[in-house]
């Protein structure tokens, strides 16, 4: 499996974003994948998680602002980024999580691939 980010970019406080993430050789529904975010201390932080089914779970901090989505014909993973904030700005990678973690896992060491990060810089 690979995973291929983008969509990042500059925006304003405010504005919206979508990242994408394609995978190629896809793995079975029941996977979780996931985006993370780097924080200053180069810990990866959960943002969200989707399984193929489509069952999601978010961090507390982007409740309500972020959607994460699946097409399963396009074995492509998104997250919309609305309301964005100065605090969102950060690399954001997606993630493929091991076969039988957890289910929407937020956890990084569960998750064993992972993309190149897509950089979201939201000014002031």
């Amino acid at each position: 499996v690979q995973l291929q980010a983008s969509g990042g970019g500059l925006v304003q406080a405010g504005g919206s974003l979508r990242l994408s993430c394609v995978v190629s050789g896809r793995s079975n529904s029941g996977i979780t994948m996931g985006w993370f975010r780097q924080t200053p201390g180069g810990e990866r932080e959960f943002v969200a998680a989707i399984t193929w089914g489509h069952n999601t779970a978010y961090a507390d901090s982007v409740k309500g602002r972020f959607t994460i989505s699946a097409d399963n014909t396009k074995n492509t993973v998104f997250l919309q980024m609305d309301r964005l904030e100065p605090e969102d700005t950060s690399l954001y990678y997606c993630a493929e999580a091991r076969p039988f973690r957890p289910t929407l896992t937020r956890n990084p060491s569960h998750y064993r691939t992972w993309g190149q990060g897509t950089q979201v810089t939201v000014s002031s």
